[in-house]
């Protein structure tokens, strides 16, 4: 699932399909004609280019998410991070705290997330 790279218009349509899956491709039509003005070609086309990226499948002509909102964002988060501060997540932090003050409660909540995430010490 690396390097998935999704235009505007196709996170706005995945996010819809996140929210209703599993969802019948027909459903699927009438909910992209109300909430994106789309036409049943439109939706069709982009869930086509969805399904070949391999974030969508559509299997008798029911649509569902190969890949998981949750996952989709820590993959990008990811390339984020990878791109922007070479891969280094105290860089990142360091940028993000410069402007930012915590509360003691996100650094509670940050500490618990190192300590569950934390390398075994061998």
């Amino acid at each position: 699932m690396e390097g998935i790279k999704l235009a505007e218009i196709e996170s706005k349509f995945v996010e819809l399909v996140w929210q209703s899956e599993p969802i019948n491709s027909g459903d699927l039509v009438l909910l992209c004609e109300k909430e994106l003005n789309w036409k049943k070609s439109t939706t069709y086309t982009v869930l086509r280019r969805l399904c070949q990226k391999g974030v969508l499948k559509n299997e008798g002509a029911i649509v569902t998410s190969l890949i998981k909102k949750q996952e989709y964002f820590a993959i990008q988060s990811e390339q984020f991070i990878e791109d922007t501060f070479e891969g280094s997540l105290p860089q990142f932090l360091a940028a993000f705290m410069s402007r930012k003050k915590l509360s003691s409660k996100q650094i509670a909540q940050i500490q618990k997330m190192i300590e569950d995430y934390q390398e075994p010490e061998e």
